[in-house]
């Protein structure tokens, strides 16, 4: 068996040549753990002029419900397979240079078994321009090789600088942590080929114990315990590379309950790997995404025309759809994660998008007014359209908790009610959006329309309530996590620098300082209170004691964002100024004062 290290150090041509002649069966060993099995049946590899049969016409589900231990906890082999090509190449599924589309649990497997040259396939993504500078690399290229960027000097150099300042506790440049970035990759990507993270031999009875990859079972078990998976291993990789689909899917079933005959108690039960499955290929988000953009679609027609009621009752219905699609994706992660969507980034935005949509409907409900709807289902969109499209930025993976965040009600609690309180400024700030465009359309029936700033002025006040709420409940946790109540980290800091905008936004419009279209206003720039707390105090100052949900990426999109929207503000004002319609009458604006303070 070739040593990992000295198959790493092979130069292009001389792994070419082990490709034809021994190099396949050397990961088939790695794969089956033993010699023995595999030279007396297969020798399918030694030829160059025999290649590996077509593989995407197999059923992977059988061999995608093995389970694996990856990233501190067990999950399916389907599940490590998608998150390892999302890490690699940044999408789920990956077409190479011959135009096939990789499927993730495809993709492991020929890895693995070498089937193709990875080595050579241009995969590895760095989505850092000043990186791809500084390394010498065409910018318009998205993804390099293996080979490309493992022989980079100066990558290394990189990583190992960024390593130091991380051991160090210093703060990385954005250059540093992409470095590190793709150092992981191409290590996983490795860690692949050679086999050491196809960890799915479970220990034999110790509950925290780590698995182990095939060519380690000694590590646990004896010869004749583990001899029933072995027939298993090899036939699972001389079906796959046949192509043999019912055989392929037949031995993998097998080879899963065999393992799973190693150590039953440890091994995780059947059901929850066919749940975990399901809720990989359900794809709840992106049947909720469809739902939305149909029903926004629905009803903006339906506010277009006179007699839109029927219109409406269909938009009302798809977004009802989609808000149930949500909900069963966000209760399938809690069930399988164990605990609720409250630990990162991806997890924040699922759940308030989909308070968005909830709160809109119950204001429809509550007021009959589908303008809450109409606010409410482009922000769910947007929000699910960008976590589905930046999957290295928010990652969808679902990983344990660290130790402070474990086993705490006051955690939960306040983190559920602050995003709740997002959720509540969020729609607020859709339906400032909608005011502002007749603000800038018509200043004049834009001004007279009471009703509308009463439903905005009651989505804030909710706002207000639920942040007031989260964030005393936030100084609770850390009194219980922490020892203190209040220490200025700059999450604690952003989130009361928000409350105090919203709380002025409403005192200022109770106490008559600014008129309703003041509020209006308010409504939109504040929200940038809410997303430096929510997003940038993660992503772009990446300090404090919350480091649990710190990120990178995402910053032109966020940018991009906020100048827009501060431009189409500055208009919407320009236009309310310069307007020369008529002020509404003095007991009008009186009637709709006491309308707020309703």
């Amino acid at each position: 068996m070739l040593n990992r290290k000295a198959k790493l150090s092979l130069s292009r041509h001389d792994a070419q040549r082990e490709l034809h002649s021994r190099h396949l069966k050397a990961r088939l060993l790695i794969f089956i753990g033993t010699a023995t099995a595999l030279f007396g049946s297969i020798d399918y590899a030694a030829s160059a002029d025999v290649s590996a049969a077509d593989s995407s016409a197999l059923d992977f589900k059988q061999w995608g419900l093995v389970a694996i231990q990856e990233g501190g906890r067990r999950k399916p082999v389907d599940t490590f397979a998608k998150e390892a090509l999302i890490r690699i190449t940044g999408r789920s599924t990956y077409t190479d240079k011959s135009g096939k589309r990789w499927q993730p649990n495809d993709f492991v497997l020929s890895a693995l078994l070498e089937t193709r040259d990875w080595k050579n396939e241009p995969m590895v993504l760095i989505s850092s321009g000043q990186l791809k500078e500084q390394l010498g690399l065409d910018k318009t290229q998205r993804r390099f090789s293996f080979t490309q960027l493992a022989g980079s000097t100066e990558l290394q150099r990189l990583a190992n600088e960024a390593q130091a300042a991380k051991r160090a506790e210093k703060p990385l440049d954005r250059v540093q942590q992409e470095a590190l970035s793709v150092s992981d990759r191409l290590t996983l990507l490795t860690r692949l080929m050679d086999g050491s993270t196809l960890v799915i031999v479970p220990a034999p009875t110790n509950d925290t114990a780590p698995w182990v990859d095939p060519s380690g079972w000694s590590r646990y078990y004896s010869e004749t315990q583990f001899a029933p998976v072995q027939p298993q291993l090899q036939a699972l990789a001389t079906t796959y590379v046949n192509g043999d689909g019912f055989n392929f899917s037949r031995a993998a079933n097998q080879l899963r309950e065999n393992v799973r005959a190693l150590s039953p108690s440890i091994y995780p039960q059947e059901r929850q790997l066919r749940l975990e499955y399901f809720y990989n290929h359900f794809e709840a988000f992106y049947r909720a995404i469809w739902c939305y953009g149909i029903a926004l679609v629905i009803l903006i027609a339906a506010q277009l025309r006179r007699r839109g009621r029927a219109l409406q009752n269909i938009g009302v219905a798809i977004a009802l759809l989609g808000l149930a699609f949500q909900a069963t994706g966000i209760v399938l992660r809690c069930v399988i994660a164990g605990r609720p969507p409250v630990t990162n980034m991806y997890e924040s935005i699922i759940w308030v998008s989909f308070a968005v949509s909830l709160f809109g409907m119950i204001f429809f409900a509550r007021y009959h007014a589908r303008v809450y709807l109409l606010a409410a289902l482009p922000v769910t969109l947007i929000a699910l359209l960008l976590v589905h499209q930046m999957p290295i930025a928010m990652p969808s993976s679902i990983d344990p908790l660290v130790p402070v965040l474990r086993d705490n009600f006051w955690l939960t609690v306040h983190v559920l009610t602050i995003t709740l309180s997002y959720a509540a400024f969020a729609l607020a700030m859709g339906f400032g959006h909608i005011l502002l465009w007749r603000y800038a359309r018509d200043p004049a029936a834009a001004r007279a329309d009471a009703p509308m700033h009463f439903w905005l002025y009651r989505v804030l006040q909710l706002g207000v309530l639920l942040l007031a709420a989260g964030t005393i409940l936030g100084g609770v946790w850390a009194n219980y996590s922490w020892g203190r109540f209040w220490g200025w980290d700059p999450k604690e800091t952003w989130a009361l620098i928000a409350l105090l905008c919203y709380v002025l936004a409403l005192h200022g419009r109770l106490a008559g300082w600014w008129t309703q279209f003041g509020l209006t206003v308010a409504s939109v720039v504040c929200f940038l209170a809410v997303l430096m707390a929510w997003y940038g105090v993660n992503f772009v100052l990446g300090k404090g004691l919350h480091s649990y949900g710190f990120g990178i990426g995402g910053e032109t999109y966020v940018a991009t964002f906020i100048v827009l929207d501060l431009l189409f503000v500055a208009f919407a004002i320009w236009r309310y100024r310069s307007s020369k319609s008529a002020v509404a009458p003095e007991g009008q604006i009186e009637g709709e004062r006491v309308a707020v303070q309703l």
